[in-house]
C-alpha cells in the first residue's frame, strides 16, 4: 500500500474557492477524502517564507481538525518589484482586480518584468507534525494589461513566453501541468512515496 493510500482523509488547508478546486483536480487520483477546512479555523500567516505559512497552516489545521491536512502559501514575486508582493500577495490590495491594478501601476516605470509564481506546499499529521513539503516554481512574465477570464488572483496578468497566453487565457488542463502548484505536488508526491503515514 502506497503512503498516500494510508491517508482516508485530509483537510485542504484554505478558504480560496480557486484554491480548494485546484487542489480537488490535481489529487482526484491520491484516492482520499478532500474536504475544505471549516470556515471557523482560521490560521494566521505569520511566517517570513512560503514555506513557513504552509507549514503553519498545515500543521494548525490538522490538529484543529484532528485529521491530515494540506496547505499551501503561495504568490506570485516580481522581480523588477525585489521580489513582491510575495507572501503579502493575498493582501496586497482588497480584491483580485484592485491587486492587479497595483502591480501594473508599480511595474509602469520598469522595462523588466520577469516574474514567477512560487507554490510551498507542505502535509501535516494530525498532531501537527510535518509529514513531507515541497516547493514549486513557474516562471513567467508580467502581461502590459489582464487577459483572460480563466482562473484567479493574478493569473490574467501572469504570462507564460512558451505559450505567449496569460494563466487566465489557457486551459484549466494546460495550467494543471505547468503551474507552480503542479510542479510542487509533483515534488510532494515523489516524496510521499518514500514516507510511511499512520
Amino acid at each position: 500500500m502506497s503512503a498516500v493510500a494510508q491517508i482516508q482523509k485530509l483537510v485542504i488547508a484554505s478558504g480560496n474557492t480557486g484554491k480548494v478546486k485546484e487542489f480537488r483536480d490535481y489529487l482526484a487520483d491520491f484516492g482520499v477524502t478532500l474536504i475544505a477546512k471549516p470556515d471557523s479555523i482560521d490560521v494566521e500567516e505569520t511566517g517570513i517564507t512560503f514555506m513557513e505559512n504552509a507549514h503553519l497552516k498545515a500543521s494548525q489545521v490538522a490538529i484543529a481538525t484532528q485529521s491530515w491536512a494540506i496547505a499551501d502559501d503561495s504568490g506570485l514575486e516580481v522581480m523588477a518589484l525585489n521580489g513582491a508582493p510575495g507572501v503579502l500577495s493575498a493582501r496586497y490590495a482588497d480584491s483580485d482586480p484592485a491587486r492587479i491594478e497595483r502591480i501594473l501601476q508599480e511595474l509602469a516605470p520598469y522595462t523588466n518584468r520577469e516574474a514567477q509564481f512560487v507554490c510551498a506546499i507542505a502535509i501535516s499529521a494530525p498532531d501537527g507534525t510535518i509529514a513531507a513539503d515541497a516547493l514549486g516554481v513557474c516562471r513567467g512574465a508580467i502581461a502590459e494589461s489582464p487577459r483572460g477570464s480563466g482562473g484567479f488572483g493574478y493569473d490574467p496578468i501572469f504570462l507564460v513566453p512558451d505559450l505567449q497566453k496569460t494563466f487566465g487565457e489557457i486551459a484549466p488542463a494546460m495550467k494543471a501541468q505547468i503551474s507552480h502548484r503542479a510542479n510542487a505536488l509533483a515534488l510532494l508526491r515523489s516524496k510521499l512515496q518514500h514516507l510511511t503515514l499512520k
